[in-house]
């Protein structure tokens, strides 16, 4: 590839990142466990007052609805782009505190559940600074697109 090459690739790449079905797609990806987790609770409530019992969160009925309001409400702020840094920074938050409670690793006897606990929440972990980062960029560059 020619050094002359390279700007038209990267102008076709950046056109193709930034086109809006790719965004929204990418901002809907980013938050499908925030709108498939509360779907779930709803569907199960009997389930969610149950995750709440253990992780230890009373009252359980008011955390779980707490829960599904707050995980709809942040992700429709991200993808819909109103308020997309608020949402996105809540998210972000959310994800931190729900990781260390509910994935306490350091606790957890060496073994297969441990490692799985391990990625887990190091995953999730990349997940809060994708949310920082589309805060980010909404605050400094993205605002209003």
């Amino acid at each position: 590839m020619t050094s002359n090459s390279h700007p038209t690739t990267r102008g076709l790449l950046a056109d193709i990142a930034s086109a809006p079905a790719l965004r929204t797609a990418a901002l809907l990806a980013l938050c499908a466990a925030y709108i498939q987790g509360p779907l779930t609770k709803i569907a199960d409530f009997d389930g969610a007052l149950a995750e709440m019992d253990h992780f230890g969160l009373h009252p359980a009925a008011f955390f779980a609805v707490a829960v599904i309001v707050f995980e709809l409400t942040a992700s429709t702020m991200v993808v819909s782009g109103f308020l997309r840094w608020a949402g996105a920074l809540a998210l972000a938050g959310f994800t931190i505190l729900a990781t260390f409670i509910a994935l306490r690793f350091w606790e957890m006897a060496p073994g297969l559940e441990r490692r799985m606990a391990t990625n887990a929440f190091f995953e999730h972990l990349g997940l809060a600074g994708a949310f920082v980062f589309v805060a980010a960029y909404d605050l400094t560059r993205g605002a209003g697109k």
